[in-house]
């Protein structure tokens, strides 16, 4: 069975992202695309990628850092790549957990103004 490749315009549409973002991902090397002309096909192995980056994007990690870590699998192999990933993980969460809180407060804080300015209404 043949490996599956997209087309740029597919793999834009695939992943729901723009032109210029998938570009500029393969600029950064996040992404190598085989090439024919002008024209760009994205195998399996691309197409794994983008969907590591774009999950890693969703949990707020910086593209530099999704860019090492998919480069430890080829320097170092999966045991390193996955150690390096609970690392990040578990910095990433922490952070996740900092905003969470304050966006309790600041939540919490807003609800008692908005409480205080409606008593003055009634007053």
């Amino acid at each position: 069975m043949a490996e599956e490749e997209l087309s740029f315009k597919e793999m834009c549409a695939r992943f729901d992202v723009t032109p210029r973002t998938l570009r500029y991902y393969e600029y950064i090397e996040l992404l190598s695309p085989r090439k024919e002309g002008r024209a760009r096909f994205y195998g399996p192995r691309e197409i794994a990628r983008m969907t590591l980056i774009l999950r890693g994007r969703r949990f707020g990690f910086s593209l530099e850092e999704i860019r090492q870590w998919l480069l430890l699998y080829d320097q170092k192999g999966t045991k390193e790549q996955y150690q390096v990933f609970i690392d990040l993980a578990n910095r990433q969460l922490e952070e996740l957990e900092r905003q969470r809180r304050e966006l309790d407060n600041t939540i919490a804080d807003l609800k008692a103004l908005r409480d205080r300015t409606a008593e003055l209404i009634t007053d």
